[in-house]
């Protein structure tokens, strides 16, 4: 096994992870996301501080089963203008309710970073982006949904960035490895601090 290994199934994560020229395996979690990010929403937390909870909790469960092994859990969390959190969509019209309550709007993507090693968290890193998504007729929300569903479905917010989703946005502020789901160069930082990335 390598010295690193992703708590996550994202495709986009693992793929910057490769880009970078990193050495590591996937494993899943198996967090409840959904459970766990309603729970820290009951008691007032914010989209950031759930961002952050989330991916601790993906690197800790998994370091705590692999020991001497650095661990690295992330997550996103996306929040409207008013606060309101939206999570990944469970269906087709759910991504495109989704869409059309971020049409012509600005939210907030933060995406969080944590690495953990025997079950403790060592390092964190949260990353933060504001997007502005160009107004959207119904005509376009569905044929995006229709041909984007098997990729969006897995996103919180319904887009990848990195493909058609740049179609849906008129500004983004931000660096683009936040908003497809890791604060990457504070991570990278750290991955040759601790000689598991060459300096």
């Amino acid at each position: 096994m390598t010295a690193l290994v992703l708590a996550s199934q994202s495709s986009g994560r693992a793929a910057m992870l490769r880009a970078a020229g990193l050495a590591f395996e996937t494993t899943p979690a198996h967090v409840d996301e959904e459970a766990l990010a309603a729970s820290l929403l009951a008691t007032g937390q914010t989209p950031r501080n759930i961002a952050d909870a989330l991916a601790e909790a993906k690197a800790i469960k998994v370091s705590s089963r692999l020991p001497g092994i650095t661990v690295l859990g992330a997550d996103s969390t996306l929040a409207l203008a008013d606060g309101t959190m939206l999570s990944k969509p469970e269906s087709p019209e759910e991504a495109a309710d989704h869409l059309r309550r971020m049409a012509g709007t600005r939210h907030r993507l933060f995406s969080a970073a944590v690495a953990a090693q025997g079950g403790v968290p060592v390092w964190r890193a949260i990353g933060e982006a504001k997007l502005w998504m160009r107004p959207l007729s119904d005509a376009f929300i569905a044929d995006y949904v229709a041909r984007e569903w098997d990729s969006i479905r897995w996103t919180v917010g319904c887009y990848e960035i990195e493909g058609a989703g740049v179609t849906l946005f008129d500004r983004v502020e931000g660096d683009p490895w936040t908003i497809i789901g890791m604060p990457m160069l504070p991570l990278l930082a750290w991955l040759r601090a601790t000689g598991l990335a060459p300096s």
